[in-house]
């Protein structure tokens, strides 16, 4: 079976996680970097395509890319390094982010435009800290020219409200961007802060209907300890969460959505079929991902070897 090819546009940048005695830990981190490592852990062909910068910082995000089977397509940028600072309560990570003059932003909608152009339309990613004004703009018209050309659009939202000068706009530009998606992934606090209803589990059915009337036709709803929701054109499937020892959640939902695209992109044709399985499976790799410090995806055998154990 033909694999469908899957490029990442999105933040690459350093996760700075607070320790006890005040210092800062840095590890390599970035929602789409996260999905990108995740996807071709689980056995898809990647492709990342935001500079990294030259930096130190740079070379080690590069070097694990490789590592994880991810292709690099872009240059090296001259600007540093984006930098999260990383608050950790209870496993549950808050964030504070350095984003001006950063290379994951050094790109123009032409030159990604031209990266792809002869390549025959897979799927495209992104999301997350590319959907905050001003930059949702250039995402906006890369994601029309894209669709126009037959590309299949991912998108996961990964709200990010304390990085927004003006939160009703940040939330405008998500909403904005929603439609152009045939793929989308929201958790609980993304849907909430954009004014859907969810306040149990069970209002994530109605939510998901709601999203479908946009006109995406792959999504998942995620409720952390709760669990989630996913569903292939009205074909659904709701699970817990496995019960594991959580260390942090750092990169546990771009683990999750990298490990649902990537079974996308290999068994391209019978999604609506295997929504449980598919869901079990990245249910799976986010949490072996939460028993680890900062975002390291598991591979497929080490979730088929979590399941077998279940």
């Amino acid at each position: 079976m033909m694999t469908v090819p899957l490029y990442v546009l999105g933040e690459a940048l350093m996760d700075c996680i607070s320790q006890d005695d005040g210092r800062l830990l840095p590890l390599m981190g970035g929602s789409p970097y996260n999905m990108a490592r995740a996807a071709a852990q689980r056995g898809a062909q990647v492709h990342y395509l935001n500079a990294l910068s030259s930096d130190r910082f740079g070379d080690q995000l590069s070097a694990q890319l490789c590592a994880d089977g991810v292709q690099v397509q872009s240059q090296r940028s001259a600007y540093p390094t984006s930098l999260a600072v990383v608050q950790l309560t209870q496993g549950q990570a808050s964030y504070g982010f350095y984003r001006e003059g950063i290379a994951d932003r050094d790109y123009q909608v032409s030159e990604v435009l031209a990266a792809l152009r002869g390549v025959e339309p897979g799927i495209f990613h992104t999301g997350s800290l590319m959907l905050v004004p001003p930059e949702h703009e250039k995402i906006l018209q890369l994601l029309g020219e894209l669709r126009a050309s037959g590309w299949t659009i991912s998108i996961d939202i990964n709200l990010r409200p304390k990085l927004a000068k003006d939160l009703s706009q940040y939330c405008r530009a998500v909403q904005a961007v929603m439609p152009l998606a045939h793929w989308l992934k929201a958790s609980e606090e993304d849907l909430q802060t954009l004014g859907y209803e969810l306040k149990r589990p069970d209002q994530a059915y109605a939510v998901a209907q709601k999203l479908r009337a946009l006109g995406i036709e792959r999504l998942a709803v995620t409720l952390g300890a709760e669990g989630a929701l996913l569903d292939v054109q009205g074909n659904q499937s709701f699970q817990t969460v496995p019960a594991v020892a959580v260390l942090d959640t750092v990169g546990a939902g771009d683990t999750f959505w990298g490990n649902c695209v990537a079974e996308w992109t290999l068994s391209a044709t019978n999604a609506k079929d295997t929504v449980s399985s598919t869901l079990r499976n990245a249910m799976a790799a986010a949490a072996i991902n939460c028993t680890r410090q900062g975002c390291q995806p598991p591979s497929w055998s080490e979730t088929q070897a979590f399941l077998s154990r279940a």
